[in-house]
């Protein structure tokens, strides 16, 4: 199997998903959602049996490979502000879970995240947010510290919540932004820090509707993370 072959169906649903949110088909907004979210989740998150690109990468995390370094990601924007271009393959399901969590609760729906003191007690996490800042070094040492099975459950609860908040929600809300105080609240339960490197966050977060959440935190995010670490994966031919 070659990366193109697990890459290009994706990226093409995510173009429908692109254009179809130009629109205002509320059902065909949602069934798109919620495929290309599952196509970047685990697939026990939608029920599904087929592996994902997720699955691909959870797997080989899972077996022993939590403190592979890996890129960070191709995005050259965001790694203008990141702490490190490197980091260990279990923190880039951290990061990306994180963010997840933070967005599709405390911003599209403006309830209470999943991660609290005993999922961070359970994960063996030195830090509550996103792990944007950490230097390589940081990096390194927590991912040292994770406890990956505990770390697995976690994605599986959020990405299923995810789904729920994306059946649920309307076209009104899709279009539209969301609150200040509702960002301001991810700052404030620790999501992130005061750190430049993790605080600009919240200025792009503030600047998307929750059909631009659905675009990047929710799918789009992952798409970014997981591609840098298929090269590693032995499945892949060279």
């Amino acid at each position: 199997m070659k990366k193109e072959e697990l890459l290009s169906p994706i990226r093409e649903k995510y173009s429908q998903l692109k254009e179809a949110l130009k629109g205002t088909d509320l059902g065909e907004i949602r069934a798109l959602a919620l495929e290309v979210h599952g196509m970047v989740h685990p697939a026990e998150i939608w029920g599904r049996t087929e592996k994902t690109i997720a699955d691909y990468v959870l797997d080989y995390m899972m077996a022993g490979n939590q403190n592979m370094i890996v890129p960070r990601e191709d995005r050259e924007v965001d790694l203008h502000y990141a702490g490190t271009r490197e980091v260990p393959l279990c923190w880039q399901f951290w990061h990306t879970y994180r963010i997840e969590d933070l967005v599709s609760n405390l911003l599209m729906v403006n309830e209470n995240q999943i991660f609290n003191k005993e999922w961070q007690q359970k994960i063996g996490a030195s830090i509550t947010d996103t792990g944007n800042a950490l230097e390589f070094d940081e990096a390194v040492s927590f991912g040292r510290e994770l406890r990956v099975p505990a770390l697995r459950d976690y994605m599986i609860a959020v990405g299923k919540n995810t789904r729920r908040i994306l059946e649920g929600l309307t076209l009104e809300q899709i279009q539209s932004m969301v609150p200040e105080t509702w960002v301001m609240r991810i700052l404030e339960e620790g999501g992130v820090t005061p750190d430049f490197r993790s605080v600009w966050l919240l200025v792009y977060w503030g600047r998307l509707t929750r059909g631009g959440m659905i675009l990047t935190p929710m799918t789009g995010h992952h798409l970014m993370h997981l591609p840098p670490c298929l090269n590693h994966l032995p499945i892949l031919d060279s």
